[in-house]
């Protein structure tokens, strides 16, 4: 087995998916490989300032990172949920939270008494029944309490705002000291074996790189994945019709909120990201629909402070690559496909990526069975957070523009078809295999939006309306009560992580 061993391994491309690979494969992968990361400092990152899902916190478990050290190096916050402004309807508001809704019952979700008290008038919105959301809107923040294991704090679910340039250096010191090497560079001409599969890379000063294993971290130009290998792309701009953003950070304003905003406008929507020393805005929006300029002006009018540097143009198609694993060469990030940051998870992908890489990690022999299954496995990955994300555009009564008329009108995949009218008849939620999104999300995604189921579990009704009643009461009192128990967001993070001010530039 060891003459097979991968000795070589080849990351290019830094920013938040480079570094983040060559973290996980130098500190999780047994010794004996050497890692090589190319990355040119001409060459800019997408990365504009970043929000997460929970499953971040995982990865820096794994990478055994100190968790207030990291949030102080990144000018992070946290956060607890995304706030959905004008989207199901211009107006409406809510709150998808992490974590649970309630508390399930042996026979039901918990979510099925409340649709039938809600049916019936007699239960308001879904948030009072989430510490999340409950805590996200009042600007409150606390870890979880497993001392408390009857309590909603025992496991609170929460993410990270953070700012993607610092935690990609942040990662590059934790990567460097564990032998990773950097090469400063341009990579000028991809060099391939007989068979097809990489051999070299060759610089722009000359130098040859020889690698056994290759990581495209390129960003969406996919530099070997594409570029080398041809591997061909899986449009879905059809069902995902934003295909541009602009991005400007700004000066902060106001007290630190611990959750991401998302307001909807007439050809897309604009995203804001709490940082500790900027907020970060940017509008994602549709060619066909909108132009540049306009949406550029649709993004400064709506800032909470002065900007702080210039608008930068963005240009994507949303789909993915048809194989993310092709010979010897695996996309990580956005070099695999691009899934707009509605739902935060950009950087969950490039997490899962490779922590199914390594649980398929090869050897030189490349098993052709370890490539097609993890290719299955990143398509499904895909397509069902694809569909998580169309539901936003799919669901609601907005029909003010030429773009929503188009999202509400537009024939969807099979698969979220059947979500919807499945929820739609009798409130029941499938949640498939090791789907990311849990039961709880798409509630609170499909409620918000306005889609209204007509039924609920009829296990429900073994209760008594005046007892599920005093059940939905006893949760509120008990989640408010923990919820007024909590520091500020902003007192925690001045208490535990806040972080030393940044020198700007003269």
């Amino acid at each position: 087995m060891t003459e097979h061993r991968i000795k070589q391994i080849v990351i290019v491309g830094g920013g938040t998916a480079g570094w983040m690979s060559a973290a996980a494969l130098a500190q999780l992968l047994p010794v004996g490989h050497e890692y090589r990361l190319i990355e040119s400092d001409q060459i800019s990152t997408i990365g504009v300032g970043e929000a997460t899902i929970p499953s971040i916190r995982n990865f820096n478990l794994h990478l055994g990172i100190d968790e207030n050290d990291f949030i102080r190096a990144t000018q992070g916050t946290f956060k607890l949920g995304i706030e959905f402004v004008d989207w199901g309807r211009q107006g409406s508001n809510y709150i998808h939270g992490f974590g649970s809704v309630g508390r399930d019952q042996p026979t039901a979700n918990f979510f099925h008494y409340w649709l039938k008290m809600h049916q019936a008038g007699q239960a308001a919105s879904l948030e009072p029944y989430s510490i999340n959301s409950m805590a996200a809107r009042l600007g409150k923040f606390s870890r979880g309490r497993p001392d408390l294991p009857n309590s909603p704090l025992a496991d609170l679910s929460y993410a990270f705002h953070f700012d993607a340039g610092l935690y990609a250096r942040y990662l590059r010191s934790y990567s460097e000291a564990r032998g990773v090497r950097r090469t400063e560079g341009r990579i000028v001409e991809t060099v391939l074996h007989p068979d097809g599969s990489i051999c070299a890379l060759l610089m722009e000063n000359g130098e040859r790189i020889d690698g056994d294993f290759f990581l495209d971290c390129s960003g969406m130009v996919g530099l070997l994945i594409e570029q080398a290998l041809h591997t061909g792309f899986d449009d879905w701009s059809h069902w995902l019709p934003c295909d541009r953003a602009i991005a400007v950070p700004c000066e902060s304003h106001g007290p630190l909120a611990p959750l991401t905003r998302s307001t909807a406008h007439t050809a897309g929507w604009q995203w804001r990201i709490p940082l500790q020393h900027r907020t970060g805005n940017g509008h994602v929006f549709s060619s066909k629909f909108m132009s540049a300029d306009e949406a550029q002006a649709i993004l400064m009018n709506n800032l909470d402070g002065q900007p702080l540097a210039e608008p930068r143009l963005l240009k994507f198609t949303t789909g993915k690559r048809k194989r993310a694993w092709n010979k010897n060469c695996v996309a990580i990030g956005l070099s695999g496909g691009f899934m707009e940051p509605l739902e935060s998870t950009s950087i969950h992908m490039v997490k899962t990526a490779l922590m199914r890489l390594i649980s398929f990690f090869p050897d030189c022999g490349f098993d052709q069975v370890d490539i097609d299954t993890f290719n299955r496995l990143c398509d499904k990955e895909y397509e069902q957070i694809r569909d998580f994300l169309i539901l936003h555009y799919k669901v609601g009564t907005r029909d003010d523009s030429a773009f929503w008329r188009y999202c509400r009108d537009m024939e969807v995949p099979l698969n979220l078809q059947r979500k919807l009218a499945l929820y739609a008849s009798h409130g029941r939620i499938l949640r498939e295999n090791e789907e990311l999104f849990p039961e709880d999300s798409w509630l609170q995604v499909m409620h918000g939006q306005g889609l209204r189921a007509r039924g609920y579990n009829p296990v429900v009704d073994q209760r008594a309306p005046d007892e599920i009643a005093d059940f939905l009461h006893g949760t509120q009192a008990v989640i408010r009560k923990c919820v007024n128990a909590m520091d500020s967001h902003e007192q925690f993070i001045k208490a535990n992580c806040q972080a030393a001010p940044l020198r700007r530039a003269a």
